[in-house]
């Protein structure tokens, strides 16, 4: 039998932000007994939000779809809200708890202080994402923010000469699809006010610099995450973009076809941020069960944390 090898990521699975989000829902769990409610998906990954149902959490796309009167919590996902929907959570005398990532919550801090300043910001993101959605509505005037998605995007925008610019960015972007549309900004708007530290997150670029780092070196690479999940689309592209065309997202491991693996003599594995790393491992255990496997494990520890409130504890 042919052997087969298995290179893992050096960066892979859950990053701080998500970390914290899903021990926000255990640890309300632990405290106030199910239902938990969580307002959208936690974070975007079905392996996640199945487990969490199993133990008492409920997932609503609104808050009008919660009991009237209820005591239980309910808790808003990773990728941050509106600040109409902590509004209305306070208007409804919620027991509500903001899981927004750290990094999110930054952009959110500045887009208030620019508008306050008298900016229009350009955010680089994907239409409909809720982190988008939820950064957008820090804004007391939506029309304050324009998004663009790509060069083209950019290519179309026009803004009298006395207007302050800015831009931001989603923290789960391409960084190399990114940087191109930012230096199409910066000569279209050469005084455009910049993020002193590029938006996108830690998780999101060292995820995509070890795919770059091995994407040349395989036959094959795949990763495991969600379709709805922008940072497991990333890495799919960024694989096929250095060089490996037969790039797949793996949503669920065990609807995978393991009988392709036989095509390749060397593949690469990685979990995306919003992925547990127990997945990647059931996925290896399951290609040791048919294959002759040599596995060459790169992790490398982030050490990123991100605490929860203390009121949680």
């Amino acid at each position: 039998m042919a052997e087969l090898k298995i290179i893992t990521a050096k960066h892979r699975g859950f990053c701080a932000g998500v970390d914290r989000a899903v021990e926000m829902v255990e640890k309300c769990l632990v405290k106030y007994g199910a239902p938990v409610y969580v307002r959208h998906e936690i974070v975007h990954n079905k392996f996640v939000v199945s487990n969490l149902e199993k133990k008492g959490v409920v997932f609503v796309d609104s808050l009008e779809e919660l009991p009237k009167n209820t005591k239980q919590p309910v808790i808003f996902s990773a990728h941050g809200v509106a600040k109409r929907v902590i509004q209305k959570a306070k208007d409804y005398n919620l027991v509500y708890y903001d899981a927004i990532c750290p990094l999110v919550s930054k952009i959110h801090k500045e887009i208030i202080q620019l508008e306050n300043q008298g900016y229009h910001i350009i955010m680089i993101g994907h239409h409909n994402h809720p982190e988008v959605e939820g950064t957008a509505g820090q804004l007391n005037d939506i029309s304050k923010l324009t998004l663009v998605e790509n060069v083209e995007d950019v290519k179309k925008l026009f803004f009298p000469s006395d207007q302050l610019l800015a831009y931001v960015t989603q923290t789960t972007l391409s960084v190399f699809d990114t940087q191109e549309i930012v230096n199409e900004i910066k000569i279209k708007f050469p005084n455009i006010v910049e993020p002193k530290k590029s938006d996108i997150c830690y998780a999101t670029s060292n995820r995509q610099l070890s795919v770059q780092d091995m994407a040349k070196n395989v036959d094959a690479f795949f990763v495991i995450g969600a379709h709805n999940s922008s940072n497991s689309i990333r890495l799919v592209e960024t694989a096929k973009r250095f060089g490996c065309n037969q790039s797949e997202l793996i949503e669920n491991i065990d609807d995978f076809n393991y009988a392709i693996l036989g095509n390749f003599k060397t593949i690469g594995i990685t979990a995306s941020a919003s992925a547990p790393e127990e997945q990647l491992s059931l996925f290896l255990n399951k290609v040791k069960e048919l294959y002759a496997t040599e596995i060459i494990n790169q992790k490398e520890d982030e050490n990123v944390s991100f605490k929860i409130p203390n009121f949680l504890n």
